[in-house]
């Protein structure tokens, strides 16, 4: 994976100068706050830094000992009464991906308003990033969120294909990799994504009451996708992510957000080997409209005192809902 973002080439020029110890230099001198790729020498650890007013408090207990990641508050001997969060990654395979989720950091606060607002925005993303980071240095994704991931990546490569124009807001759309309760969203329109490949490719789980809720869209939608497993026919997770990766390579917004996407996932390119032998050949796909009758269960219907709602669905009694493909484009791209 090759990154081409603007905090990697700071991190580009500062390493080239080699200077000995913990230097930074500026992401941008047009930013409302001050923030700074830094790098540190000869460790080679490179890192993002935050200057901020030293009223402000951060309690940085939780980030002690993390795995690939150091985390350090320090008098900012630039500017009074301020201090300088580092964040450092300590291991450089994972440098691309650093990179990508830094710079998404940096654009998601250019339009935040306080420094308190900023520091807890950045705290916030941090606590996320420990599990992320620690998660990458498992042996990878379960066979079955593997399946989820790439049902997930083939919808997301037929949008990216349809809208080469719009790379960067089409993977916007994804949410799934946030946890989000549906997988993909837009202003007015939800999908949800279920990947099948048992005995059984007809049934579907829905793991609570609010996924096939379409109580907060005009319009939601499920979309089924039926797969054989084999280790040698088919494609690949990887390879769906090379394509992928192919269609934004001249794209650098685009590509740094899908490759910081696809890490919340729990997704690491170091895992790649663990992947390579499971191969997906599509079956069948099918588009459906939640609405009306669809049989679901949702959450107002639910006795006081129920949680923890999940169950299956037979899609074979669903076929009155069956919408062409063309039909949910349509909406997606309205």
């Amino acid at each position: 994976m090759k990154s081409n973002n603007h905090i990697s080439k700071i991190w580009d020029i500062m390493e080239k100068e080699k200077t000995v110890g913990l230097v930074k230099r500026l992401y941008s001198s047009d930013a409302p706050f001050r923030v700074y790729g830094t790098f540190q020498y000869p460790e080679s650890y490179f890192g993002l830094a935050f200057s901020f007013n030293n009223d402000i408090y951060i309690d940085l207990s939780s980030f002690y000992d993390l795995n690939e990641l150091k985390i350090a508050l320090f008098p900012d001997n630039s500017f009074a009464n301020s201090n300088l969060l580092i964040i450092q990654l300590t291991e450089p395979e994972n440098r691309d991906i650093f990179a990508s989720l830094c710079e998404n950091l940096v654009q998601a606060i250019l339009n935040l308003e306080t420094e308190p607002i900023v520091i807890r925005t950045v705290v916030n993303q941090l606590e996320k990033w420990k599990t992320l980071f620690q998660r990458s240095n498992s042996k990878g994704l379960t066979q079955t969120e593997q399946q989820g991931l790439y049902g997930e990546l083939h919808f997301m490569h037929k949008i990216l294909s349809r809208n080469p124009n719009s790379l960067y807001n089409t993977i916007q759309l994804w949410v799934g990799s946030e946890k989000a309760l549906k997988d993909f969203q837009g202003s007015t329109w939800a999908l949800e994504v279920k990947t099948t490949s048992t005995n059984n490719p007809q049934k579907i789980t829905i793991n609570n009451e609010r996924q096939l809720d379409e109580s907060l869209w005009e319009n939601l939608y499920l979309y089924h996708l039926s797969i054989e497993i084999s280790k040698q026919n088919g494609q690949s997770l990887c390879q769906k992510i090379v394509l992928i990766r192919e269609l934004l390579k001249n794209d650098s917004p685009a590509l740094s957000l899908f490759n910081s996407k696809l890490f919340e996932t729990g997704y690491s390119d170091k895992h790649s080997h663990f992947y390579n032998e499971r191969f997906y050949q599509i079956r069948n796909e099918n588009y459906y409209k939640v609405e009306q009758h669809f049989p679901r269960i949702k959450e107002n219907e639910i006795c006081s005192g129920v949680c923890d709602v999940r169950y299956s669905i037979i899609l074979a009694n669903c076929n009155e809902f069956l919408i062409p493909e063309n039909r949910v484009f349509y909406t997606i791209e309205s």
